[in-house]
């Protein structure tokens, strides 16, 4: 399992993290290296945040991912490999595409299957299972020994729109747990 976050990666180097590159094929190219794309081989990619991949890279991605080959930058020798692949994105990918931002052909391949999760806003009821699994993560770490929410604590937990979704939740149950001076958190902390 390769996880690869697209947005993490500077446009310079986003050719050789996926295809590699041999010894010599630039400044500072010491020593030959597979990319993702080698390194996932019998495996998963999983590309998160794919919709920010610059676009330059897109056809290279798409072309690599059809023909299920890869040439390293500096060589011309061709290595095969087979592997799933998974993106995930919070972008609209219609939205992407149809401004030019994402390569609908690679669109079209990425997703033959595609899940959407609704915001956590619009799911309220995952919201006490979420605080309690945060809840007792957080108490592990943390080393203290917290048994719940109040009621209070909860109903107003469940009345924000949680803008930064399932993120936002996790930071506010971590700082309930680090400020917390009783076993039960009130919507006061």
């Amino acid at each position: 399992f390769i996880a690869v976050n697209c947005a993490a990666i500077p446009e310079n180097l986003v050719e050789s993290e996926f295809f590699g590159y041999e010894k010599g094929a630039f400044t500072g190219a010491d020593s030959s290296r597979g990319g993702y794309l080698e390194e996932a081989n019998g495996g998963t990619l999983f590309l998160d945040e794919v919709a920010d991949m610059p676009l330059p890279i897109q056809p290279k991605l798409l072309r690599a991912i059809q023909e299920k080959e890869v040439s390293r930058l500096g060589s011309r020798k061709t290595r095969q490999f087979e592997f799933r692949i998974l993106s995930a994105s919070n972008k609209n990918f219609e939205n992407e595409v149809n401004t030019g931002r994402f390569r609908e052909d690679l669109y079209f391949r990425l997703f033959s299957v595609k899940i959407v999760i609704p915001p956590l806003r619009d799911r309220k009821d995952d919201i006490p299972r979420l605080l309690y699994h945060f809840l007792k993560v957080y108490c592990r770490q943390i080393g203290k020994q917290v048994d719940g929410f109040s009621d209070d604590a909860v109903e107003t937990l469940l009345n924000y729109d949680w803008p930064g979704n399932v993120r936002q939740l996790k930071n506010v149950v971590e700082r309930l747990v680090i400020i917390a001076d009783d076993r039960v958190l009130d919507y006061q902390s």
